[in-house]
């Protein structure tokens, strides 16, 4: 089952998502089974990171919110907060080579 995990950084945590971005990739590189896809949300002019956006495939719930519990950037304090949410991949536009 997929899930859209949504978190948003705590103002002014930059430093804090900067210390911790190795320990959270490879987090994810350690669950690439699992990943459909992720990426961090970024300020309107695109210069600097606010959250992140993970699409990830859990057999339930409980999986999803112990991997996102289990995150670096969670385990340091970045996330102001975080949404977890089933998912229905509906429409899939992939880039043309």
């Amino acid at each position: 089952m997929l899930f859209h995990i949504h978190c948003v950084d705590k103002p002014g945590h930059q430093a804090v998502r900067a210390e911790n971005r190795d320990a959270h990739i490879a987090y994810l590189n350690a669950h690439d089974a699992n990943l459909f896809t992720a990426g961090p949300m970024t300020t309107a002019d695109g210069s600097g990171m606010i959250g992140s956006v993970l699409i990830m495939d859990f057999p339930d719930r409980p999986a999803a919110e112990a991997f996102a519990a289990g995150d670096p950037y969670a385990k340091a304090g970045l996330f102001e907060s975080v949404t977890i949410s089933p998912w229905k991949r509906t429409f899939f536009n992939p880039p043309s080579e």
